[in-house]
């Protein structure tokens, strides 16, 4: 899969996952494993590069003897979320163009 697109999908799984309550690392973690992969490492870089493009805020909270950030979706996510339904649109408009062929081949039409 192409770099970049990936980087985006994963940019909107996490933004999604932290939409309907704020949350922190390991939780979105856990909540995104049924669907995708994602080692703590990669999570943190694409919280970083959120939290720097104004799609998150973030705030350090002590929770059992350390300190744990939390972040929540802002209005700038939320849009990012739904710029990204739209142009999914696009996207599968291009999938069914490319794999037509595909499906004309398997009903017997050339």
């Amino acid at each position: 899969m192409d770099v970049q697109l990936k980087r985006g999908l994963l940019d909107v799984c996490v933004l999604a996952a932290i939409k309907s309550e704020e949350t922190y690392g390991y939780k979105i973690i856990k909540d995104l494993k049924p669907f995708i992969e994602l080692s703590e490492s990669t999570l943190y870089t694409i919280l970083k590069r959120l939290e720097t493009g104004g799609m998150l805020t973030v705030r350090s909270a002590e929770h059992e003897g350390r300190l744990r950030k939390y972040y929540s979706i802002n209005a700038a996510g939320i849009k990012r979320i739904d710029d990204f339904k739209n142009e999914w649109e696009e996207v599968i408009s291009v999938y069914r163009f490319v794999t037509r062929e595909d499906k004309d081949e398997q009903a017997g039409i050339s």
